[in-house]
């Protein structure tokens, strides 16, 4: 009898020498993954063990039957109770000492993870074929990693980033608010023109306006990091995608909703 599979999906785990635990991943691939010969491109997501709340299987199943889209090899990454520890920013803490294992958890993806679905899947040995994406303080994580890693990604995607991390807490009408951690990054990083980004807000995201200029912080913070970016280099359309959700919200829903257009951005051909 005849059948054809949709796409293969699997759960497991690996040992991480830098974490000094076992990290729960799950595997999303096409359905022609067995017989092809050729190996995919990969979208690795931190916050993995939100892959059914954001009904990823049938957004990553659906884009599998675009044919505008590249077919892809989804990895989410779980993260467990020392999320606040092992996310953040790899340089350094933040100022109430959380994400101190960010630098750990950094070479955990680089130098173990990665090295390792590289040995056991069929995905691409590719940097272009890299993507990286995180959601909140696993999206400011993705875009760490990959801003001093580009020798292993082309893309990021963050959804809602926290990218209000900061090495000292907000002082009133600091305007230039340097301690913001993530723009000293993009400023000390090296651009490499290969790199793009995608950048996700919600109007909804939050209530804060710290410097009480009537936009919420959460879209302040996005576009600091966009200005910060054109210094270095970066344009938009061409390198940086910013997507402002009217009414989007800090939550599952809303990240889930937008996914099939960061899919869509980061698999499309020619890109």
């Amino acid at each position: 009898m005849g059948f054809n599979i949709d796409y293969i999906s699997l759960n497991g785990s690996f040992f991480s020498k830098n974490l000094d635990r076992n990290v729960k991943f799950r595997l999303m691939a096409p359905g022609n993954y067995r017989s092809s010969e050729g190996r995919f491109p990969v979208l690795l997501m931190n916050d993995g063990q939100d892959f059914r709340a954001m009904g990823l299987e049938k957004t990553i199943s659906e884009s599998y039957l675009n044919k505008n889209s590249k077919p892809f090899v989804y990895v989410g990454v779980e993260a467990n109770e020392n999320r606040i520890h092992e996310y953040g920013t790899a340089s350094s803490g933040d100022f109430k000492g959380r994400g101190k294992k960010a630098g750990n958890y950094s070479k955990f993806i680089i130098e173990e993870f990665i090295p390792f679905l590289k040995g056991e899947f069929k995905v691409s040995y590719e940097p272009k074929d890299w993507v990286l994406a995180g959601m909140s303080l696993g999206g400011l994580t993705a875009f760490d990693i990959v801003y001093n890693n580009a020798h292993s990604f082309s893309k990021v995607g963050v959804f809602s980033g926290s990218f209000w991390w900061r090495k000292k807490a907000y002082v009133k009408h600091d305007y230039a608010d340097r301690s913001r951690i993530i723009l000293d990054v993009i400023k000390n990083g090296s651009y490499h023109p290969h790199l793009k980004f995608w950048l996700q807000v919600g109007t909804l995201d939050e209530n804060a306006d710290r410097n009480n200029n009537g936009i919420i912080d959460a879209i302040d913070d996005t576009k600091d990091v966009i200005k910060e970016l054109s210094l270095k280099g970066y344009s938009e359309p061409h390198a940086i995608r910013y997507v402002e959700v009217e009414n989007g919200k800090h939550n599952l829903t809303t990240w889930g909703k937008m996914f099939p257009d960061f899919i869509k951005w980061a698999f499309k051909y020619n890109s």
